[in-house]
């Protein structure tokens, strides 16, 4: 044990004779010298190395006069290659600057694992035993709001506060001499008049995100009536969910033409009214996703529709329902792809 203790002592006993010959040897000048010493012989020392390049490219780091705050940076660098890349990885990257990117078609469009389908129920607001079976459907339904009524504020944002996406239902003229509702746009109104009329109707739907038009089969089919509609709704940030109320609308293309976003409905649910019909209805709209891969419904707050939708949501019939802005954006991803080929 007096062994293993001397032995630990001898660092100590060293440098003790140590400066016990410098005082000897060289008196005043080792004391002197004697702070320089004992700040290179304990921790705390270290070097900020700046490099300097040499002679064949060689970066060499010189060490600055004194030691810096740091204990752990080396005081000895060693010599590092000042090279830039290797030719081969120069001209990769090269290359890779030079290259386009890949066409879309080469790059998968619809991520989701099943064909996919959108709902929205309209004609709501003035109905509120219908709206409000309405809102318990899943979320992912949309829900458009008459403008007109006095209840559609405040049942548009109780259906927002369970994570609808909210629309505005727009009056617009029909063929038929049918009166649409208050404030309706149609064909041969000045486009200021159109313009006053359509801000009064998106006022009075709170948090919507888009509109989808409430009879239209005249005014959709007129493209210089869309005009105004279109420029405000871009000037908004709103798209347009054209209800195809008749096979000659303009709706989309004026919304595509305005770089509104834009998406068209494929089924009406509940045309006919009878429980047969609105469940061929269903299995129409599935089947539509099934072939084109998306498909948009819209349906209205009628008993049975509500009742057998609630269902039939609830069933598996291969297909997912997703909000209705996301099935735009795979129907606007998927057209383009389709373009591309």
């Amino acid at each position: 044990m007096k062994r293993e203790s001397l032995i630990r002592r001898l660092p100590d006993v060293a440098f003790v004779a140590l400066l016990g010959a410098g005082l000897w040897l060289g008196g005043g000048a080792a004391l002197a010298g004697l702070p320089r010493f004992i700040e290179a012989a304990t921790p705390g020392m270290a070097a900020q190395a700046k490099p300097e390049t040499g002679p064949h490219g060689i970066a060499r780091f010189a060490l600055p006069e004194g030691f810096a705050a740091s204990q752990y940076a080396p005081q000895v660098l060693y010599p590092v290659p000042a090279s830039g890349w290797p030719g081969w990885l120069e001209q990769a990257a090269r290359l890779a600057r030079l290259t386009p990117p890949p066409p879309l078609r080469d790059v998968p469009v619809v991520a989701a694992a099943h064909p996919v389908i959108a709902i929205c129920i309209d004609d709501l607001g003035e109905d509120i035993a219908g709206t409000d079976k309405a809102m318990a459907l899943p979320k992912a339904v949309a829900l458009s709001f008459l403008p007109y009524p006095d209840t559609t504020a405040f049942l548009a944002i109780a259906a927002a506060k369970r994570g609808h996406m909210i629309l505005a239902h727009v009056p617009m003229q029909a063929i038929s001499a049918r009166d649409p509702g208050p404030m309706a746009l149609k064909p041969g109104m000045t486009n200021d008049e159109i313009t006053r009329r359509l801000g009064w109707n998106l006022d009075r739907v709170p948090g919507i995100a888009g509109i989808n038009n409430h009879e239209g089969s005249r005014f959709t089919a007129d493209a210089a009536s869309l005009a105004p509609v279109m420029k405000l709704l871009k000037a908004r940030g709103l798209f347009f969910l054209d209800s195809r109320t008749s096979g000659a609308s303009l709706g989309e293309m004026a919304a595509r033409a305005a770089g509104v976003q834009t998406i068209g409905r494929d089924i009406f649910l509940d045309d006919d009214q009878s429980e047969a019909a609105v469940k061929a209805q269903l299995e129409a709209l599935a089947h539509e996703a099934r072939r084109t891969g998306i498909a948009i419904a819209i349906g209205h707050p009628h008993d049975v529709t509500l009742r057998l939708l609630a269902a039939w949501l609830a069933q598996d019939h291969g297909v997912m329902l997703v909000p209705l802005d996301e099935a735009m954006r795979l129907k606007v991803s998927r057209a383009t792809a389709v373009a591309a080929r």
